[in-house]
Parts: structure tokens; sequence; C-alpha cells
């Protein structure tokens, strides 16, 4: 199909062609831009994972260091808060405040999602109002003395191409939408893991410290028990 066909049809279709040809533009740059991101992210997380999993315990000056390395993404800004509140905050309180930290980073994982979601609805919807506007001027052919019913049926055709277009461009959001949807709900879910780990690595000394001092208690009751049994 030549590039003078392509443009009679964009005309015919009352210039929905052009604002199809728009959507496909928009949601393309939203998908190379969200899988750019969502693939860093991810990355990040992985390595903090792995990272996590070579500590035991943690205290601030590593924490420290590590959120320079993930600095500028939502890894950062959760290691942050953990490093800002290790040593000085018990387990539900850190445990809040990490969470908080992940539900702020929610909307920056997500965004511009709503984009390929408008494109899957809205596309065939122009496709379709393209085709009606091309059928009008298809059947107008008839009013004119002199052409053939023909004309009418290649006008008809013509004017189909924007309802394909419009299933095109809504068939390849629709792909796009649902792996990046997956891959957002990955990324929210290596956040959640992170979180509960730092949790678990800078409480397990104040854990440690508590089994302590309530085994010591236990041994110092049995003591004095013992003591108050033999002077009797």
């Amino acid at each position: 199909m030549s590039m003078d066909i392509l443009l009679r049809v964009a005309h015919h279709s009352g210039g929905v062609l052009y604002v199809i040809a728009v959507l496909l533009f928009v949601s393309l740059t939203v998908v190379i831009e969200r899988l750019w991101f969502l693939h860093r992210v991810a990355r990040d997380a992985h390595a903090a994972l792995a990272e996590l999993d070579q500590h035991k315990a943690l205290n601030a000056s590593t924490l420290a260091a590590w959120t320079q390395r993930h600095d500028g993404l939502p890894t950062g800004s959760v290691i942050a808060t953990a490093s800002r509140l290790a040593g000085r905050a018990d387990r539900d309180m850190l445990a809040a405040s990490l969470e908080e930290a992940v539900m702020r980073e929610a909307p920056r994982i997500d965004r511009f999602l709503w984009v390929l979601d408008t494109a899957v609805t809205l596309a065939p919807l122009l496709g379709l109002f393209g085709t009606i506007v091309g059928m009008f001027d298809a059947f107008q052919v008839l009013s004119n003395p002199g052409n053939a019913p023909t004309q009418v049926t290649g006008g008809v055709a013509e004017a189909l191409i924007a309802t394909a277009s419009g299933l095109f461009v809504a068939m390849i959001g629709l792909v796009f939408f649902n792996g990046l949807h997956n891959r957002v709900r990955v990324v929210v879910h290596q956040l959640d893991t992170l979180k509960t780990a730092l949790v678990n690595r800078l409480t397990s000394d104040i854990a440690d410290a508590q089994v302590a001092r309530e085994t010591e208690t236990e041994i110092r009751r049995g003591v004095v028990s013992a003591l108050a049994r033999q002077g009797a």
C-alpha cells in the first residue's frame, strides 16, 4: 500500500488514523521507558537481596554505604529508611516505617501504565469511529450520477482499515500492559522481601538481647526459689 493511498484513507477517516498513529507512538514510548526502568529496579533489588543474604546482622554504617550504591531507585529509598532507623526503633516501628517507604515508591513503579490501559480501550473505539466516517464518504459516491457501485465497495474496504488499525494498536498495548503489570508485581514483591529481610537483620541483636535477659531472669528466679526451699 503506497503512501498516497494511506494519506487518502487517513483523510477519509476524518483524521482518526492520525490520532491512532499518535496513540501508537505514545504507547510504544511508554512501553520502552517502563521496560527500561523496571528492568533497572528489578536488577537493583535482586542485587540488594543477594547482599543481604551474606549478612546475618546489619548496622547503620553498612546500610549508609548500601544507600549510596542504590541511590535514585526505590531500593535505595527503602535502605535509606532502614539506615536512618537502625538501632533507634523497635521491630514494629521499623516494619511500619519500611512499609511506608515501599508504599511511597509504588506510584513511581507503576507510573504511566494508565496510558497503556487507556490506549487498549480507546484505540478500537477510534478505529470504529474512523470506519463510520469513511463509510459516509463511501456511500456518498452513489449520490453522484454515473458512479459505479464498485466504487462503494472500494471505499468500504478503505474505511475498514481504520478499524483494523485500532485493533492492532489495542492488541499491541494489551500484550505489553499485561507484561508490564506482571513485572510491577514482581518488583513490589522484591521490595516487600527486602523490607522483611532488613527488619529481621536489624532486630536480630535486639531479639537476642531480649532472650538473654529473659533467660537470666528465669535463672535468678530459679536460684531464689531454691534458696527459699533450703531455708524452709
